[in-house]
């Protein structure tokens, strides 16, 4: 919990005061005071006020800050002062304030994703262990041992690539292509599969498998590397070392079959043969329960050190510095394009509800990335940001895509939306976020 909280405040408060800089640092620009500057909701922790009269504000609340300037439309302003009021700057201005939050979060996602790239990128190569009867990917030819090289005119050097590409396909129709190579060959094949409203309605967790594909993974060892305290495993006595020979008397070869057994077994004992110091033993494992996705899984709570993969089953890429620059830009607008079409896909009720998130599974997520390690920490920030930033931008009252709509309207019209229009269309906007919150939160509390 500790760290689920903390993974959770250090990339949202990033994110969120970076946002609020673009404001700040932009409206400075334009001669607007900043009466305020805050990270955070609620009681200030800790306040500091510079020369310029900003009080900078660290607030008890993690879940969004803002930049509070001066303007007469929110009470009486000196004389002398007028001329430094957000509501008397030309709406080009205006337009460059509120613009300026969300541009903030791409630009943060770009250097985020350069800097990733300039760590060297490396994944394991997309090799397919088999294909799903009856899948999309089963109307080609591709089989055990093949390596996707494109999805849908797309390059993918990973699994994380394909995941991209298939999001992008949910809720369409029509025939797409899919290049491979071939086990057997060096020579990249290509053949065409059909969609009909692929995944319509429903919630994707795992659209590689929905695809009809069994990824490649290294043969493992059935050997315990870790065992968790208090966890099943340590209860039937399993210690780190243990190689599990036979599980109710069916040979153990390899970890995804210990997996398996262990999995498919919630609260029922599993008869173990282990070999402990060139010794045989028997353990009686009973896994303890949990729900997952709506099924019941055992649980055994041991860990396997990870594989030592070979040159042939990695997928290395090394960037410059202008290389890695590139790739930041390129994958900040995939992950933008990305997160714009499921917005539209959702409006079209093409992609359920179900997938919305709220701050607890934000924090899982923060979590379980930074566990993974500071490339994926990283990744994890990257998208937020991304996420943040075209959700700011939709044009719905109390957001800043609301605030933009007004001003170009303004711009059009010559003078402004009159305040009563505002006040209306601030009260839906206010309906619809909190509707949009509501549902994402139900969906948190029924992934627990």
């Amino acid at each position: 919990m500790a760290q689920n909280v903390l993974s959770f405040v250090v990339a949202l408060g990033v994110l969120i005061t970076f946002h609020e800089f673009g404001h700040y640092y932009v409206a400075r620009l334009c001669g607007v005071k900043v009466l305020r500057f805050s990270v955070g909701f609620g009681k200030p922790i800790y306040t500091y006020t510079s020369k310029s009269g900003t009080a900078f504000t660290l607030a008890m609340i993690p879940l969004g800050g803002f930049v509070r300037m001066l303007d007469e439309r929110e009470g009486n302003v000196p004389r002398e002062l007028r001329s430094q009021t957000f509501n008397c700057k030309s709406v080009g201005q205006r337009i460059a304030i509120v613009a300026a939050g969300p541009i903030a979060n791409f630009i943060l996602a770009i250097a985020l994703y350069a800097v990733i790239a300039g760590m060297g990128l490396q994944s394991i190569a997309p090799k397919i262990d088999g294909v799903t009867p009856g899948s999309p990917l089963a109307q080609t030819s591709i089989s055990h041992g093949d390596e996707l090289t494109q999805v849908n005119g797309v390059v993918t050097h990973s699994w994380e690539d394909v995941n991209l590409v298939l999001a992008d396909l949910i809720g369409q129709t029509g025939v797409f292509s899919v290049r491979y190579l071939p086990s057997d060959t060096t020579v990249e094949q290509q053949e065409t599969f059909s969609l009909n409203r692929w995944l319509v309605g429903s919630e994707a967790n795992n659209l590689i498998a929905e695809f009809g594909v069994r990824p490649w993974r290294p043969t493992v060892d059935p050997v315990i590397a870790h065992v968790v305290e208090g966890g099943a495993a340590q209860q039937a006595g399993v210690i780190p070392g243990d190689k599990v020979l036979s599980v109710n008397d069916d040979q153990v070869d390899t970890w995804q079959q210990l997996v398996a057994w262990v999995q498919s077994s919630p609260n029922a004992p599993l008869d173990l043969i282990v070999e402990r110091a060139g010794q045989r033993k028997s353990l009686v494992l009973t896994p303890s329960a949990r729900e997952i996705d709506g099924t019941m899984t055992g649980v055994a709570g041991v860990g396997v050190e990870p594989p030592v993969l070979s040159s042939e089953d990695l997928r290395e890429r090394q960037f410059g510095f202008f290389g890695a620059l590139e790739y930041g830009v390129v994958q900040t607008w995939k992950m933008t394009a990305l997160t714009v079409g499921s917005i539209g896909k959702m409006l079209q009720g093409l992609l359920s509800l179900d997938n919305l998130s709220g701050p607890i599974t934000i924090a899982k997520v923060a979590s379980a990335s930074a566990d993974s390690g500071v490339q994926s920490f990283l990744k994890f920030m990257a998208y937020l940001s991304v996420s943040l930033g075209v959700l700011n931008l939709l044009p719905i009252p109390m957001l800043d895509g609301g605030h933009l709509l007004f001003f170009g309207i303004e711009a059009v019209r010559r003078k402004p939306v009159s305040e009563r229009i505002q006040g209306v269309a601030y009260r839906i906007g206010a309906s619809l976020l909190f509707a949009m919150m509501a549902v994402a939160l139900f969906n948190d509390i029924a992934r627990l």
